[in-house]
């Protein structure tokens, strides 16, 4: 196995966040929803699935749908009519139906501040839990997807083998000051300029600071 690269230095770090905190000063999910239940029920129906997809999606049925409660209500199979044009999207609907229950059961309807509660709800895997934890609760928690990896290893801002080194790069490497809204920003980055296939090097603004080799005009 080939051994990991270091991550960048201190002052380098510094200066990438930065520039993306000048671009986008607030950064936010694109995912829609209207509070804490609709981005838990968002987050776990986007695995495998664009941002773009759920929110076309969701739209109808956040409309009609806000609380555990009303979701259980809906049923399964009013949910499953509303995301049947989303990928796995049987499993995702007794995924949501099984949360909401135990959101009703076991917190009162309400949505949980704690990492291992999150989890332990059905579809939601440590990535859903650190959207949630990041986006309602303030807690610089980090989503590693796969642009953040991408993004990660090619900047050297973050290298890891898997998506918890790559967290945990994050969390030791990029300065406190930009922890909150870190992988925001990694993730518009990858989504948007570096992109897996023919990443946008003419129009990046960390171009100069990136020592990815393969760099295209």
């Amino acid at each position: 196995m080939s051994r990991l690269k270091p991550p960048l230095p201190y002052a380098e770090q510094v200066a990438i966040f930065s520039r993306l905190q000048a671009a986008n000063p607030q950064p936010e999910t694109e995912l829609r929803y209207a509070n804490p239940y609709q981005l838990v029920v968002a987050v776990a129906l986007s695995a495998q699935a664009t941002d773009l997809s759920v929110n076309r999606a969701t739209e109808a049925l956040f409309r009609e749908v806000t609380t555990p409660a009303q979701m259980l209500a809906l049923g399964e199979a009013g949910l499953t009519e509303h995301i049947k044009t989303i990928g796995l999207f049987r499993q995702k609907a007794k995924n949501v139906i099984r949360l909401s229950q135990i959101l009703v059961d076991d917190y009162g309807g309400e949505v949980p501040d704690s990492r291992a509660a999150l989890m332990s709800l059905p579809g939601v895997g440590r990535k859903t839990a650190n959207v949630v934890l990041n986006c309602i609760f303030g807690h610089p928690a980090q989503a590693v997807d796969t642009h953040i990896f991408r993004v990660g290893n090619r900047t050297r801002i973050a290298p890891g083998r898997d998506v918890d080194e790559v967290e945990r790069a994050i969390e030791d490497n990029i300065p406190a000051r930009f922890q909150q809204h870190a992988h925001h920003w990694l993730i518009l980055h990858g989504r948007y300029i570096c992109l897996a296939r023919r990443p946008r090097c003419g129009i990046c603004l960390l171009a100069d600071l990136c020592p990815y080799e393969e760099k295209t005009e």
